[in-house]
């Protein structure tokens, strides 16, 4: 079974790092516990399965992700503008702190204060790696059919 190749209905076994191109990695499994995953149970984003559809056992592998397959080009209309009293009296606000709101729909929605000037307070809900370009490296140790899980 060895020669199976991911594809709808298998699970994986896989090594990942991300990296911001020429910079930091963003998450990796190379130095802990492989990640184990179906093929679109949306633990991996789907431009990035598309990527290891077809890939074996044993096979490794880099790719440069640009923005749009990635987590989007930064988006200046989700930069939204709060009064400094919209904001708990003890919470510290400035640069790079992350704070959550909640959307229409009750659903936690982060995002980053990226300006604070007198009483206004600027809010960045961008995904923190959107306009990046990435590298995704992947080394798939497993694959075998998604059986019924137990």
């Amino acid at each position: 079974m060895k020669d199976l190749a991911v594809d709808k209905g298998t699970r994986v076994k896989l090594n990942f790092a991300l990296k911001i191109k020429d910079g930091e990695v963003v998450d990796t499994t190379f130095d802990k516990e492989p990640a184990t995953l179906e093929i679109g149970d949306e633990n991996l984003p789907e431009n990035f399965e598309a990527l290891i559809m077809g890939m074996k056992a044993g096979d490794h592998a880099a790719y440069e992700v640009s923005p749009e397959k990635g987590f989007g080009q930064h988006n200046p209309s989700n930069v939204q503008s709060f009064k400094r009293h919209e904001f708990s009296a003890d919470m510290v606000l400035e640069p790079g702190v992350v704070v959550s709101f909640a959307d229409a729909r009750q659903q936690e929605l982060p995002g980053v204060i990226s300006r604070v000037e007198g009483d206004e307070v600027d809010v960045d809900f961008n995904h923190p790696l959107a306009g990046r370009t990435l590298e995704f490296e992947v080394e798939i140790l497993d694959v075998e059919p998604a059986g019924p899980t137990h």
